[in-house]
């Protein structure tokens, strides 16, 4: 059934306590305290739920079940004047134009504004209904999740502006950034940052020592030395050059390149750093732009700790790439920040950049490139169809263009998704390839990664010898890159590997060991720290060590939530069944529904 357009403007606000406004005045709410939560639930849910799903949902203990949704959702209907919402079986959750979710547009595409960008209070705040424990279970995730893409959405529009030349603009969104999620020093870092370039030092330096100070009070830890850094930012800041005209700009560029792909870092970053200052002193904004993508690209992978000034730099990229014409510039740009956006667990905001990457790319490198970072965010959330399409569209086209790098990345995560799936055999022969790859071209930063995925499934099949060596050269390996990626998934595998040998201390220690690596700087690839975790909580209770499983099962649950690891939410609520929550392998069973993985469905039988 269509829905007639409104002549009003009917605004629903989940996030923090539940209102409805008919052009902008609030109206009676629906009667009923499930009333709410069926709303919610309607408009959040992946998919359009049955009624007889929602009747077991919030009604199973009613006389009959199915007439209180009938009558919940004409009530629905009654408070929003929409005779044609929430009709059929499964039940429709379009509301036709005029009608605006403020939950909907922090998670959605358009810019921030409005309803989305006065957020500050959780999803349907005071909202509790201890009868229904699956949706609470299902509201504790969805809180998680819309919390953090508002959190995404105020991040991108400073960015966005900060990028654009506009910091004091910018500063508001970094502010309330900061608010909405005081204990990520990301965002403390952004907000110095806006505060630097807008000229205004003094309370840049402050900002850096109240983040300090919160750290140091609320986690027992040290800020990065980003944090500090990012005070020194502004117009010129750290690109002063001897050099002069076009010609010393495209020779730094291209000495920065060629000294980051040799491993001296600080050397290329300090080059490509002058041919951004050099392009800018010649107004050539087509080589500014290809430098600040290049040193954009630097930032986020060969300097940990970086990604927010990667970041900046990489918009900046984008939009004199943009005046420039300069296509290839700028479908680089738009992947290096949809890469960001994935190791930081904001999958909407990484599709959007993928996405628009994807519809302005040409070539098979530069769509390999694109559809292999489209597969992680897709393997991350869980995905696996989309996770297999993007990843094998990927390999095809880096075979097919000679990238032997890109298509050894994509076959990595090929491999990786198998391994989750349980199909051992299809990871064995995706991660031999990656390896084989890695090995002809010499890739040493890679290696660890795949080496770390091969000994898991060594261990997997009983080979600890093979498991043991495959795992210490990984381990020592990261170790002297620096990577903290790298040193979390080495540092898992021989807590693994402890374990096997029946060695709980020994797993224990390594366990601890990886937790602390992969997090330790702001910018960590979240899902290796979600799967950390998990391993954690699993021998700790394998170990009969509840008190040391439950803070570690609560830092799994929240984490997996906000950055939308759907396998590993389930995975944390499968930990609590073991612990004795009676109804937690049923919200599990709840939350896997759309994850299409026969080894997590084989654990909720």
């Amino acid at each position: 059934m269509k829905l007639a357009r409104h002549d009003h403007m009917v605004t629903i606000r989940l996030l923090g306590p539940p209102t409805i406004e008919r052009d902008g005045e609030p109206v009676r709410p629906p009667r009923g305290r499930k009333a709410w939560a069926l709303l919610a639930y309607l408009l959040l849910a992946e998919r359009a739920p049955s009624r007889k799903h929602l009747a077991e949902l919030f009604f199973a203990e009613a006389d009959d079940p199915l007439g209180a949704v009938r009558w919940t959702l004409a009530e629905l209907r009654r408070a929003l004047t929409l005779p044609g919402a929430f009709q059929g079986d499964p039940v429709a959750a379009a509301l036709g134009a005029g009608v605006v979710v403020d939950a909907l547009w922090a998670t959605g595409a358009d810019a921030i504004a409005g309803p989305a960008g006065e957020a500050g209070g959780e999803l349907l705040e005071g909202v509790q209904l201890p009868s229904c424990l699956e949706f609470e279970s299902w509201l504790l995730v969805a809180r998680h999740r819309v919390s953090a893409a508002v959190e995404a959405r105020l991040r991108q529009e400073a960015v966005t502006l900060l990028a654009a030349g506009d910091a004091d603009q910018a500063i508001g969104y970094a502010s309330r950034a900061v608010a909405h999620n005081p204990l990520d020093e990301g965002n403390h870092e952004l907000l110095v940052r806006c505060l630097a370039v807008s000229g205004d030092q003094a309370a840049a330096l402050r900002q850096v020592e109240v983040c300090a100070d919160l750290l140091r009070r609320e986690l027992g830890m040290d800020p990065s030395p980003a944090l500090r850094e990012a005070a020194t930012a502004g117009p010129g800041s750290a690109m002063a050059s001897p050099l002069g005209g076009r010609a010393a700009a495209v020779s730094q560029l291209d000495a920065g390149r060629a000294a980051i792909a040799a491993g001296a870092v600080d050397a290329g970053m300090q080059c490509l750093r002058r041919a951004v200052t050099e392009a800018a002193h010649c107004r050539d904004d087509a080589l500014r732009a290809r430098a600040l993508a290049t040193l954009g690209g630097a930032l986020v992978h060969a300097v940990r700790g970086r990604d927010n000034e990667g970041a900046v730099v990489l918009e900046e990229a984008i939009q004199l790439a943009g005046r420039a014409g300069d296509r290839a510039t700028a479908v680089t740009a738009h992947r290096e920040l949809g890469f960001v956006e994935v190791q930081a667990g904001r999958r909407r905001t990484a599709d959007a950049w993928l996405a628009k990457a994807q519809a302005i790319a040409e070539t098979d490198a530069e769509l390999a490139a694109i559809f292999g970072v489209r597969g992680m965010n897709a393997s991350d959330a869980g995905d696996y169809p989309a996770a297999f399409g993007h990843l094998g569209e990927s390999v095809e086209r880096a075979a097919a263009c000679g990238d032997h790098r890109q298509r050894a990345w994509s076959l990595s995560l090929l491999a990786r998704a198998y391994l989750l799936r349980g199909e051992r055999g299809e990871a064995a022969r995706a991660v031999g390839a990656s390896l084989e790859l890695v090995h002809e071209q010499r890739w040493l930063a890679f290696l660890p990664w795949p080496q770390s995925l091969r000994a898991e499934l060594d261990l997997d099949a009983g080979d600890v010898d093979g498991a043991a060596d495959g795992l210490a050269h990984a381990w020592a390996l990261a170790c002297q890159l620096g990577d903290p990626c790298w040193e979390g998934m080495a540092a898992r595998g021989l807590g693994r590997l402890h374990a096997a040998r029946a060695d709980a201390p020994g797993a224990t220690q390594w366990l601890g060991e990886a937790s602390r690596r992969c997090s330790r700087v702001p910018d960590r690839y979240q899902w290796v720290h979600g799967y950390v975790l998990d391993a954690a909580i699993g021998a700790a209770l394998d170990q009969d060590q509840p008190d040391r499983a439950r803070p570690l099962l609560d830092a799994l649950a929240a984490l997996a939530a906000r950055c939308d690891m759907r396998e590993l939410v389930v995975r944390a609520h499968l930990h609590r069944a073991r612990l004795g929550d009676p109804t937690a392998r049923a919200s599990a069973r709840l939350l896997a529904a759309g994850v299409d993985n026969p080894a997590l469905h084989d654990l909720l039988t």
